[in-house]
């Protein structure tokens, strides 16, 4: 092993399971780690299970011992996936004349620590970060290139967990972010992020660079470049390259994901007053004739759509009051104009409140309590509806402030709840 080369960075590598499909699959990406490596920077790999391991686990598993399976002996029994493989990786950089170690939630100091909810563990990320720096952070110093099995944890009692879907590029945010590494490298079977799902479009294009805002509204369409759940870890000031297992090289290009989003759901209202157009006919939905004459008479007049909720016999346009009443006749014009649109009512004054959060539509309870907050002070809700990690609500412009309030109250008390999840249910 060369250990003369000063070290002048320091990475995560993590490979899903399709990059490690079969024995020279996984020879390919440790020979790819070594040549990282042998240009002095320190590398911690995060591995998958091999192929589709975890789901033949998990079906063989069932099969066995029925659905009633208790999480707890699952989440040890396909946890074997990722294991095993972490020990194949770690013993093909040591036959390729590397020193490495793998990491094991047997040993006392495997740094993954989270809650006991099995199957869908959240990280400690406290006791993760002082773990990582005690334990892993000097084997890296030393020129060890360390090798942790992905998605899964242990509680503070000893209890093999699972992190979830997503949950290996979880555990290579987490390292990232306590080794306070230059980059994570997710190596996948495609060359980075498309321009559109390959399995969908025939020829999609390679993106250059992204912003997590527009990655967090990919991921919201189910495009799984990367977990949606996983961006909730990464550091703003790190960058994360996704690139294709073919390469067989962690500097080949890729796409660059970078920045962050807010770790916690905040309210983000507008500033001025709303506007609810709602347009009527036999089959609104069908007409997108009407619907282009419309989008293109609002983009004539520079302003900017709120939102826009469409079903068979009605569409719904939130604008800004100051849009004006030129823009009002010119929709109602095209509306008389067209079979397939009856007629059009218009309610004005309507405060325009979005909440934000990554994968917020998919945190229990979040949309209820906003509601419920909502309902429980006779404040009506003109509209609602959910894209790209956030949740619009529209209520009566007089009402704003106490919706503001009420909503911000009950994000708080969701907020909490997390942090105290993150932190062992210790606040």
């Amino acid at each position: 092993m060369k250990k003369d080369k000063k070290p002048f960075g320091r990475l995560v590598a993590k490979f899903g399971g399709s990059s490690l499909a079969d024995g020279t699959a996984i020879s390919r990406a440790a020979n790819s780690v070594i040549k990282k490596a042998e240009q002095g920077v320190q590398i911690a790999v995060v591995v998958s299970a091999m192929g589709k391991t975890t789901d033949h686990l998990i079906d063989t598993a069932k099969t066995a011992c029925g659905e009633e399976i208790p999480n707890d002996e699952l989440d040890d029994i396909i946890a074997m996936g990722e294991r095993t493989n972490a020990r194949i990786f770690s013993a093909s950089l040591r036959a390729h004349g590397w020193e490495s170690r793998y990491m094991d939630p047997v040993d006392p100091d495997w740094p993954i620590i989270t809650d006991d909810v099995h199957l869908n563990a959240k990280p400690i990320l406290p006791v993760c970060e002082r773990l990582i720096k005690r334990h892993v952070q000097p084997l890296l110093e030393k020129g060890v290139i360390v090798v942790v099995p992905g998605f899964i944890g242990k509680t503070e009692h000893g209890k093999i967990t699972t992190l979830g879907r997503g949950g290996s590029d979880i555990t290579a945010m987490i390292l990232a972010q306590a080794l306070a590494a230059d980059q994570v490298v997710l190596v996948t079977d495609v060359e980075g992020i498309m321009t559109a799902d390959p399995k969908v479009i025939k020829k999609p294009l390679k993106i250059k660079e992204i912003s997590m805002d527009a990655l967090v509204g990919l991921a919201d369409s189910g495009t799984k470049f990367i977990h949606k759940k996983a961006l909730r870890y990464k550091n703003p000031e790190m960058d994360v390259k996704v690139i294709s297992n073919s390469a067989g090289s962690l500097d080949a290009e890729g796409t660059i994901i970078r920045g962050s989003f807010p770790k916690s759901i905040f309210v983000d209202p507008y500033s001025g007053s709303a506007m609810a157009i709602t347009i009527v006919g036999k089959a609104v939905s069908e007409s997108m004739q009407t619907l282009a004459e419309i989008l293109r008479e609002i983009n004539k007049a520079k302003a900017p759509l709120l939102g826009m909720s469409i079903n068979h016999n009605s569409l719904v346009l939130y604008l800004p009051v100051k849009a004006g009443e030129t823009l009002l006749e010119l929709i109602h014009s095209i509306v008389v104009r067209h079979r397939s649109t009856l007629a059009m009512g218009v309610r004005k004054n309507l405060a325009f409140i979005r909440v934000k959060g990554i994968g917020l539509e998919e945190t229990p309870g979040v949309i209820s309590s906003i509601t419920k907050a909502l309902n429980s002070a006779n404040i009506n809700i003109y509209g609602t509806f959910t894209i790209t990690s956030s949740v619009v609500v529209f209520v009566d412009l007089k009402n704003r402030k106490k919706a503001i309030q009420l909503i911000e109250e009950a994000v708080a008390i969701n907020n909490n709840s997390e942090l105290k999840s993150q932190l062992g249910g210790k606040t």
